[in-house]
């Protein structure tokens, strides 16, 4: 016998009676106004329990159902849905409630009766999109656009709020061109085209970019019937780029190319355009195949080269700013749309400019002098130097033939030194000017770079910038006291400088130089027929005076005697000829040799 069986049937009833009641409890603790264990008798208890089982066996996991707020704690939210125990959602999910309170009626999902726990999991979330699926997948499958808000932008697209769920706009079915700065459009409400759709993924793909390829097709036609070349039309700048500024014509965009902008220059198309801005343009061109409209705004306005000449004639004195400089000189805006060129040669009257930048910079103001004007070419010549008096002109004046000055050696070459007269102007020694009686092989033998130098002005070619200079005029001829110095017959050491094909060049000192004829070389008597026979360059020899001719600037020498002891060098030296030396050879060598 069991201890059930013991029992009486007053003692079962009661047991029963506890258990209906512990299982009523948890409605004790949320409802305490409904729940009284002393107020009710064993039939009302049990007409209770069947009402609250009833009320269970209508709740079923998956649906949506209505629940009430008993509390609100920091990150969740306590909601009784009728059932024996409560559920909880975190805070987060109500953030579309700021107002939320105790004692609110929720829709909420049911995902579980029970938990691990013995808790209802419910999710209001869940319960959102659940609610305006439906509404959804109609609006897919007819093919109707919807309403939705960006809301934050996320790796290759934007979130996007439709109808309290989130969808996906992807970065390329944003606008029909590639959006510079998504952030600006955050917060912005469009009409989207749902263009996926997975319900058990909940995700949900959207295109604007497909509602507004439909509006552009549909205003293309339009425009297409309605738009013509050199037509003037209303815009709104949409987007700037590097080349120019994309402007919405209604539905169609066409492109404001940065050249087609203004006539004047400018190096970024934001100088003109701001995007929202709405302008006039011109319509340049049309390609419908393409879908490509040029457009123009500086077309709109008055074509500034016309009658510029009459505007800057040759020969006006004008200023401007410096806008580009190159290799070759500087472009100068003189007005918008109207720049002149001042070549690099017209910069300065004396200095040698190697490059623009030295004399200018971009921004910079300057006067110059209207040299040229083609108007068909849309060129126009300018000078700067010629703001200032040529110094050229004036030189004659200032330096007179013969005048003495002292210059610096600023550059050597192989015909002569230019020397430095005044900043920026040069006059060159030719290397024959250089010394009364040294032949001068290279200028460095007689002046270095840098050197103070006292000069004389021989010749000034004003018209072709050119002075000569003298160095040897700044001192005393010694042709002049040369008798004195060397009279005929004086008997005196030299040395072979070079030879010659009639005889050979002897330095007889003081960079004085005379000639040996060849019939004066051999002591022997017996004939010469060239002097590299008997001499060589270097070779020591006593000679005696045999003429002075100060005239012709010449010393005619004859040998005496040749010290003994020298050795020819295994190299022969040079033959030179008359041409090539610049000491004046007797034209009538056996006169001389007949005198002597």
């Amino acid at each position: 016998m069991t201890a059930v069986d013991t029992l009486t049937p007053e003692e079962i009833a009661r047991q029963k009676r506890d258990a209906q009641r512990a299982q009523l409890r948890p409605l004790a603790n949320r409802r305490p106004e409904l729940y009284d264990e002393d107020e009710f008798s064993s039939d009302e208890f049990e007409a209770m329990m069947e009402m609250y089982n009833g009320t269970l066996a209508s709740i079923e996991e998956g649906e949506i159902v209505k629940s009430r707020v008993l509390e609100i704690r920091e990150n969740l939210v306590v909601l009784d849905i009728g059932f024996k125990s409560e559920g909880t959602i975190p805070l987060e999910e109500f953030k579309d409630m700021p107002e939320l309170k105790v004692g609110d009626e929720v829709e909420v999902l049911l995902e579980h009766l029970e938990d691990s726990e013995g808790s209802v999991v419910l999710s209001k979330k869940k319960a959102d999109f659940m609610r305006v699926w439906e509404r959804i997948r109609v609006a897919y499958e007819s093919d109707q656009p919807v309403t939705g808000t960006l809301v934050k932008k996320i790796k290759g697209g934007v979130v996007v709020d439709l109808m309290g769920v989130d969808a996906f706009l992807p970065g390329s079915q944003i606008a029909l061109r590639r959006v510079p700065n998504i952030d600006e459009l955050l917060g912005q409400t469009y009409e989207f085209k749902i263009i996926k759709l997975n319900k058990r993924r909940r995700n949900i793909v959207v295109s604007r970019r497909v509602i507004l390829e439909t509006e552009r097709a549909g205003k293309r036609e339009k425009l297409m019937k309605e738009l013509n070349k050199d037509q003037v039309r209303k815009g709104v700048v949409k987007n700037i780029t590097d080349f120019g500024a994309f402007i919405d014509l209604g539905g169609v965009d066409g492109l404001l190319h940065i050249t087609d902008m203004s006539w004047g220059r400018i190096s970024h198309p934001s100088e003109m355009v701001q995007i929202g801005m709405e302008l006039e343009v011109k319509v340049l061109d049309i390609d419908w195949e393409r879908e490509r409209i040029s457009l123009g705004l500086k077309q709109l306005q008055a074509y500034p080269w016309k009658d510029v000449a009459e505007k800057f004639p040759v020969g006006t004195r004008v200023s401007g700013k410096v806008v580009s400089i190159t290799n070759y000189g500087a472009f100068i805006e003189l007005e918008p749309g109207i720049e002149g060129l001042v070549h690099i040669s017209e910069m300065s009257w004396t200095r040698n400019v190697r490059h623009p930048s030295k004399l200018v910079s971009i921004g910079e103001a300057i006067e110059a002098v209207v040299l040229k004007v083609d108007s068909a070419e849309e060129k126009i010549s300018l000078g700067m130097k010629q703001t200032e008096q040529d110094p050229w002109m004036v030189l004659p004046l200032k330096y007179p033939v013969g005048t003495r000055l002292n210059g610096k050696v600023r550059n050597l070459t192989s015909f002569g030194a230019f020397v430095e007269i005044e900043p920026g102007i040069d006059g060159l020694i030719h290397i024959s000017d250089m010394s009364w009686t040294k032949r001068v092989q290279h200028p460095s033998e007689v002046v270095k770079k840098g050197d103070a130098v006292d000069v004389v002005i021989l010749n000034i070619d004003a018209e072709n910038k050119r002075i000569s200079l003298g160095l040897k005029q700044a001192s005393e001829d010694p042709w002049l006291r040369i008798g004195e110095t060397f009279p005929v017959g004086t008997e005196l050491p030299g040395k072979v400088a070079r030879l010659m094909d009639k005889g050979v060049v002897v330095d007889i000192g003081n960079d004085i130089e005379g000639f040996v004829p060849l019939s004066h070389l051999n002591l022997t008597g017996q004939q010469v027929n060239s002097s590299a026979d008997v001499a060589w360059e270097g070779m020591a020899m006593n000679v005696r005076i045999l003429e002075v001719d100060p005239i012709h600037r010449r010393i005619v020498l004859g040998v005496v005697d040749i010290p003994a002891g020298q050795e020819r060098p295994a190299e022969p030296s040079k033959v030179h000829t008359e041409d090539e030396d610049n000491v004046p050879i007797p034209a009538d060598l056996d006169a001389v040799a007949d005198e002597e």
